[in-house]
């Protein structure tokens, strides 16, 4: 892969001998709907919460601690704070199980932000114009932020719809048990630490766009769902372990037949896990992780339980390996899983 030109930011500010900081500061009030106003007692006091509660609420979110007397918040958060103190009405009574749910807001926010605001910076170096007019810059965000905001909220129904759906199609005796067995699976691109040594981080992004663009469309495909990207990893999960074996199976396909993506080598196990806050656990999860770590580029190995789930299917070939010891698991059986031969 070649370098694509950057365009740099700051250089296109320097042009254009642009007030940097005093137009980030409007830039920052038409995202929030505002300018900051009230320093954190004066913010927790207007939104009826404890002082040491909205401050956990803060840190869970991810931004560092504010001092007492820094103006930072605006009407915006005071709603916000009121809304998150209501929600002790509806079953989140436990101040723990609202950080839980803070933090998991910010961690699944900061990414999505960081994202955008990467494609925010390059738009402004590709058209400096939008600096040379401070008006122009604002007028962009207050269009496009709604625009995002409303997108983001259907995707958000959308996806509760469809884990509704899932726990719904588990039957009435299954429904809402969080250890049901399902079909864990990791996939990894082999060589990526020497890749990140070589590519700049203009590549690496498309590498990882790439990837994570085609794993989100396979696990789709097959009725799955991406439970989290961990840098070059990805971790899936379906409740059906032949469509699950598909789904290793095309993400090493693909990812041979694109030469922008290394080979991937991959994990499945089957079992019960315990599901929270999108996130799953337990020796299922540990087993499809470990099981990737002893795959070589270009295998998938999985364990005795999705074995004994794909075994009989024609669609697949399955080849026992020697068992070996891992941190956590000694002697672990693995089977290497490929297409049958037709």
């Amino acid at each position: 892969m070649s370098p694509p030109d950057r365009p740099d930011v700051a250089e296109a500010a320097q042009a254009g001998d642009i007030d940097l900081p005093s137009l980030l500061e409007s830039v920052e009030s038409a995202i929030l709907g505002g300018p900051r106003r009230y320093t954190p007692a004066e913010v927790s006091e207007r939104a009826g919460l404890d002082r040491d509660e909205a401050r956990g609420l803060w840190r869970a979110l991810g931004f560092p601690t504010v001092g007492d007397d820094e103006v930072m918040f605006n009407d915006a958060d005071v709603e916000a704070l009121r809304g998150m103190a209501t929600l002790a009405q509806y079953g989140f009574a436990d101040e723990l199980l609202r950080l839980a749910v803070a933090r998991l807001f910010g961690q699944t926010f900061s990414r999505l932000a960081s994202y955008q605001g990467q494609l925010l910076l390059e738009e402004i170096g590709r058209h400096p114009e939008l600096l040379s007019s401070g008006d122009r810059l604002i007028e962009l965000v207050e269009e496009v932020t709604p625009r995002l905001e409303r997108l983001q909220g259907y995707a958000w129904r959308r996806q509760l719809a469809a884990y509704l759906a899932r726990m719904a199609a588990q039957g009435p005796e299954e429904f809402g048990a969080a250890t049901a067995p399902v079909s864990i699976g990791f996939a990894d691109m082999s060589g990526f630490t020497s890749l990140t040594r070589k590519a700049t981080e203009m590549e690496l992004r498309e590498l990882l766009d790439c990837f994570e663009s085609m794993s989100t469309e396979v696990v789709g495909d097959h009725g799955g769902r991406i439970v989290k990207t961990i840098g070059d990893e990805v971790l899936f999960q379906l409740d059906d372990a032949g469509e699950a074996a598909l789904v290793a199976l095309e993400l090493l396909e693909r990812a041979e037949a694109d030469d922008r993506l290394p080979d991937l080598r991959a994990g499945l196990a089957y079992g019960p896990v315990v599901s929270r806050l999108g996130d799953v656990y337990g020796s299922t999860v540990n087993i499809a992780s470990r099981l990737t770590s002893l795959s070589r580029p270009g295998w998938i190995l999985v364990d005795r339980e999705m074995h004994d789930q794909l075994v009989g299917d024609s669609r697949f070939h399955l080849k026992s390996r020697r068992p070996e010891s891992v941190r956590g698991f000694s002697h672990l059986h693995p089977w290497r899983l490929r297409r049958a031969e037709r």
